[in-house]
């Protein structure tokens, strides 16, 4: 039987101590298969966003393990750390984070400029990278330039670039309005299928949750519930996004 991708066994996470101490996790259990698309949800202070710094290796737990593929990531240090993020996982904010007065091309390119990429091979991968999320004709603009829904495909593309195992996105759609929000789901939604990347989504919106095929409850820093959903919704036929 294969080994999930991701696994975490009792996880605890404490801030402060005495009187200030916060527990933020209170012994998670929780198992993630390659390929699958997860919505993380729960009430602010239900501990999803230390559960994802967690999964994303942005923070370490207190106490109890965390397994990818199999390698212990709460025994490695932080730049064995650095490494297996760089390696395996691809990140989207609600904010985009992109860098204003820098076109969508070089944006996409800046994560294989850090692993030391050649110009050439960060610019072939780039271009596909914004293809691939239907942005030909973009690459030049800078984020000025493009509307909101426009932005966030230049981050999934850039969280794309590196050929992530995982994507891990952060309130996706929280900046944009319903019909952006409903077309960066749709991509997220054919990114998992076609392509069998893992996808596990931050949200407080539920029809955003209702792409995941499971979702995943935190209350009071505990998982109160996971269940699996049939489907993806149905959607209309997209319409074209002016810049």
């Amino acid at each position: 039987m294969t080994a999930p991708l991701i696994q975490l066994r009792g996880v605890t996470k404490v801030y402060g101590s005495g009187s200030a101490e916060v527990q933020a996790l209170r012994g998670v259990d929780l198992e993630i298969a390659d390929g699958e698309f997860v919505a993380i949800m729960g009430p602010s202070g239900s501990g999803k966003s230390t559960a994802m710094n967690i999964l994303g290796c942005l923070d370490s737990p207190t106490a109890g393990a965390y397994l990818f593929r199999g390698v212990p990531v709460h025994r490695l240090d932080r730049d064995q750390r650095a490494l297996l993020r760089r390696a395996h996982l691809g990140f989207v904010f609600q904010g985009f984070n992109l860098l204003p007065r820098t076109s969508a091309l070089e944006n996409v390119e800046l994560p294989l400029l850090y692993r030391g990429e050649p110009r050439a091979a960060r610019r072939r991968a780039a271009l596909a990278a914004l293809a691939s999320v239907g942005l030909q004709g973009r690459e030049h603009h800078t984020p000025a330039e493009l509307s909101g829904g426009q932005q966030q495909r230049v981050a999934i593309a850039r969280a794309l670039v590196t050929d992530p195992t995982v994507l891990l996105a952060d309130e996706p759609t929280g900046n944009l309005d319903s019909q952006r929000g409903r077309e960066i789901m749709e991509l997220l939604a054919a990114l998992n299928r076609d392509r069998g990347i893992t996808v596990l989504m931050v949200t407080h919106e539920a029809d955003m949750a209702a792409y995941a095929r499971r979702v995943v409850r935190f209350v009071d820093g505990r998982l109160d519930s996971d269940h699996r959903q049939d489907g993806v919704p149905a959607t209309a036929a997209p319409q074209p996004e002016k810049a």
